[in-house]
């Protein structure tokens, strides 16, 4: 696993890298993922499962870098983080009831979304990642679960390596393809959800106040792989059925775009 910064020399590197893309042949075993904001939870969280990958922090590059870059990997991972402004969604006048922001975070992600759809890379969502590709594709948020959404699940507290609450995974979806299972505990940590769905997209998994705790494509025909999910499998652990097979389908798609893409 190599995590590959371009905070100090991004001409540099970038030049390197367009350079090795025409003057060699492509590296066909290694698998490359850009993340949108980098922490060391992720990174680990898919190294878990695969060695031989590199990746990519979008978040130092500026936007344009980071476009130039997504266009060399082959999957993107949106992270949990700040708030998505409000306004994205129509509810500026609900600023009051947000945490911190971060209009560079939010912009930078929203042109990542579009390229990587464009490019038809696949895409894993995790916490404000399910947020914003819910936003993007014309959804919208619960500024604040506690003022807006009535439940008597715990969704964040200020211990929150110790939030749990069940998730029950939907019938005839991917994810519980994937999971093989009807519910399962996960960790949890926002205060912000799924308010409206964007059309193309189907809930997976709810907790058990109805607040939608995964999304993925309502009908995949001609769409690249994309799942989202409001809980941090990153946290969870190695053998964990609520993560695991989240982080191996992402890979083995990524894997497809690579081999696909260097026929």
């Amino acid at each position: 696993m190599r995590m590959i910064e371009f905070r100090k020399y991004p001409l540099i590197l970038l030049s390197v890298l367009f350079l090795s893309s025409c003057c060699f042949p492509p590296e066909q075993d290694i698998v490359k993922i850009a993340i949108s904001k980098e922490s060391k939870n992720y990174t680990s969280w898919l190294s878990r499962y695969e060695e031989n990958a590199e990746y990519y922090n979008m978040y130092d590059m500026g936007i344009d870098s980071a476009l130039n870059v997504l266009k060399t990997c082959d999957g993107l991972l949106l992270t949990g983080g700040e708030d998505i402004y409000p306004a994205y969604y129509n509810q500026i006048e609900d600023t009051i009831f947000c945490g911190s922001f971060d209009r560079y975070r939010d912009s930078l992600e929203f042109a990542l979304i579009k390229s990587a759809l464009e490019n038809k890379i696949p895409i894993i969502g995790v916490c404000r990642g399910q947020q914003i590709l819910n936003v993007s594709l014309g959804g919208s948020l619960y500024v604040d679960i506690p003022q807006e959404f009535d439940t008597t699940v715990v969704h964040r507290q200020e211990d929150w390596r110790n939030c749990y609450h069940k998730v029950f995974i939907v019938d005839s979806s991917l994810l519980r393809d994937l999971s093989s299972v009807q519910y399962g505990m996960v960790t949890s940590n926002h205060h912000q959800g799924i308010k409206k769905k964007a059309e193309q997209l189907k809930i997976s998994a709810y907790s058990a106040d109805s607040l939608p705790e995964a999304i993925e494509w309502k009908d995949d025909t001609g769409k690249s792989f994309m799942m989202a999910v409001q809980w941090h499998p990153e946290r969870m652990d190695t053998l964990h059925l609520l993560s695991a097979p989240i982080a191996r389908k992402f890979l083995d798609e990524a894997w497809n775009f690579n081999q696909n893409r260097n026929k």
